[in-house]
């Protein structure tokens, strides 16, 4: 019986997770503006769309630090968002 109920409570903090803990890091060279208003804390819908603009204007992001060149995007967000995002070089 103590195994079920260990089973039991197991699947219950699983499901007390939140999605994006368990959720693959958004790619900001690739996501859209819908996806990145979602995943980003602090960030809604305007900025996001400054986002893919910015990165349409000027290109693929080097690095997550380079979100802090997007008017309205400060390091603080960054650093509270580093773990959910990531950066894909395109490969030529």
């Amino acid at each position: 019986m103590s195994t079920i109920r260990s089973m039991l409570l197991f699947f219950a903090m699983l499901l007390t997770v939140p999605a994006v803990v368990l959720a693959d890091p958004v790619d900001i060279n690739t996501a859209d503006a819908e996806t990145l208003a979602s995943s980003i804390d602090g960030v809604g819908t305007q900025k996001a769309i400054a986002i893919v603009k910015y990165r349409e204007a000027n290109g693929p992001f080097s690095s997550i630090d380079d979100l802090a060149n997007v008017q309205g995007i400060g390091m603080k967000t960054i650093d509270r968002n580093r773990s959910k995002l990531t950066v894909v070089t395109p490969s030529h």
